[in-house]
């Protein structure tokens, strides 16, 4: 496996070419509607769940950990930050410092990032990268509607498409599935090039409708509502999604599955 990746060219130019062509259309793995998952981002991993898909952290799950889940018979999904640097991250020095902007609101530690910035599209290369070389079945890129936020940039719609479709593409190349997560503006745009959405709290907020493309092509809706509501399971039933309630800090405390 890891001499594919050592082959690879990765050029910008070179990696945006081919990741159109057919010949690396659908080789990856795709969750269809109402493929049932949990989510778990920190904490110690509960492994106990029957459902088909985990979606956990890419710097924190271990290789050996995303083997053993799979030899269960689970797709795992891995989780990073595309549109923000997390101050945490051993790979952030590789980041212009120009290409930092604003704090994010309530995530202490983390800011925005210039997602027209190349450094920014190297490190983003290089997880997913890692995503490939450690084994998982696809990966989910979070905040990636930087443009709908006071990011301390001024990015508009184009440049947060062009910026999802390059994750998407080199996801593909890798042989990776990739999600689109929250970003509903965009969803018109970019849902023929994602295999799924990660989606939070658009009941709450009456956005579901937006999400309709994706259960329209029969790609799985992953979704969680972090206030209990009564008509939640039902909401999930009529729309095919794949929800949960979980809590705010997604640290396996608590699981409520409509499916």
């Amino acid at each position: 496996m890891l001499s594919r990746f050592h082959s690879l060219k990765y050029s910008f130019g070179w990696m945006l070419a081919i990741g159109t062509g057919n010949a690396w259309a659908e080789t990856w793995y795709q969750p269809s509607a109402g493929t049932t998952w949990q989510w778990q981002l920190q904490g110690t991993l509960n492994t106990a769940y029957e459902v088909e898909v985990y979606d956990i952290d890419l710097f924190d799950i271990s290789t050996d950990q995303i083997h053993t889940l799979q030899q269960q018979g689970r797709k795992v999904i891995c989780y990073f930050s595309a549109g923000s640097v997390e101050d945490w991250r051993d790979d952030i020095s590789k980041i212009s410092k120009t290409a930092v902007g604003n704090p994010l609101d309530d995530w202490p530690g983390e800011r925005w990032l210039d997602i027209r910035d190349k450094s920014v599209w190297r490190v983003m290369q290089n997880r997913l990268k890692l995503a490939a070389e450690k084994g998982c079945d696809g990966v989910e890129p979070d905040n990636v509607d930087a443009y709908q936020n006071t990011s301390g940039f001024n990015l508009n719609s184009q440049d947060q498409i062009k910026f999802n479709r390059f994750l998407a593409q080199s996801a593909h190349i890798l042989n990776l599935s990739i999600g689109l997560k929250n970003s509903l503006g965009l969803i018109p745009q970019l849902a023929n090039d994602f295999d799924f959405a990660v989606n939070e709290q658009c009941l709450e907020y009456q956005e579901c409708d937006a999400l309709r493309p994706f259960i329209q092509q029969n790609k799985a809706v992953f979704h969680a509502e972090y206030q209990s509501r009564s008509n939640l399971c039902q909401y999930a039933s009529q729309h095919q999604f794949s929800t949960l309630l979980l809590p705010l800090e997604l640290d396996g405390r608590l699981r409520q599955a409509c499916r």
